[in-house]
């Protein structure tokens, strides 16, 4: 398959697909389009036992397009049950953080270094502490930025694995940071103690690019890998049962 064939958004929900990978029945909680298209992806694919909700209070059955509601729902899910599978560890999230350092801190709550007055008032810690340190956890990076990927977060909303040793027990228990996609790559957590390092390069990205536009010095254990194209059967599936209307294309516009 050549490259052009993919778009980068493509790409990037093909490798976000690629994050619950071997998950089972847990449930899949997107954050952004292209995740959303990711685990829909996944579930049509590779991993059919995942659990998907139409966004309210139902998990929905089949497949069905970004921005429109499923037609078929096989279960009831209040609000009050995801609390329960958030702290059984049967959910796996994919969080869009402003910031994320280093040592895999993620901030979602405010800019700037006084947190009484900051310079951006964000959404609040919201439930990133609660996911963190109770199951598996991934984050999207649409815009792989100096200012998103930072060498410290000016708030810790999402804990690393540093920062939950440090708390101590309860909370590192059950850390498990999974894997970042952004625009240009995919990065894990197998660095030196825990910290962010390079998985792959999506196509016609150099490692020199993706450290231009990182905040700190990047690990990457040897030449990073190429992340790989959706086959056919993903492309078909994107283009013409999960976003047939293209809005992957809005979120990571082809370089």
């Amino acid at each position: 398959m050549s490259i052009v064939t993919a778009t980068r958004a493509e790409i990037c929900a093909a490798a976000c697909a690629d994050a619950w990978r071997g998950d089972g029945e847990l449930l899949a909680s997107p954050f952004g389009t292209i995740p959303t298209i990711g685990a829909r992806l996944a579930r049509a694919t590779f991993e059919p036992e995942l659990l998907l909700t139409d966004g309210e209070a139902a998990f929905a059955a089949g497949t069905w397009p970004v921005g429109e509601q499923p037609r078929w729902r096989e279960g009831y899910v209040p609000f009050r049950t995801i609390f329960e599978l958030v702290w059984s560890g049967r959910r796996h999230v994919m969080m869009i953080p402003s910031q994320l350092d280093r040592a895999g801190n993620a901030n979602i709550s405010c800019i700037g270094e006084d947190y009484d007055r900051p310079t951006v008032q964000l959404l609040g810690v919201r439930g990133a502490p609660g996911n963190t340190v109770s199951h598996p956890t991934s984050y999207w990076i649409p815009r792989h930025s100096p200012r998103a990927l930072v060498e410290r977060v000016d708030m810790v909303a999402g804990v690393g694995p540093a920062a939950a040793a440090a708390a101590g027990p309860a909370a590192a228990r059950f850390l498990d940071l999974r894997r970042v996609v952004t625009d240009l790559a995919v990065l894990d957590f197998g660095g030196p103690d825990g910290t962010l390092q390079v998985r792959s390069l999506h196509p016609g990205v150099t490692l020199e690019q993706v450290q231009a536009a990182t905040g700190f010095e990047l690990a990457a254990d040897g030449e990073p890998a190429t992340t790989r194209l959706p086959s056919d059967e993903e492309l078909r599936l994107i283009r013409d049962v999960i976003d047939p209307r293209g809005l992957r294309e809005r979120e990571v516009p082809s370089p």
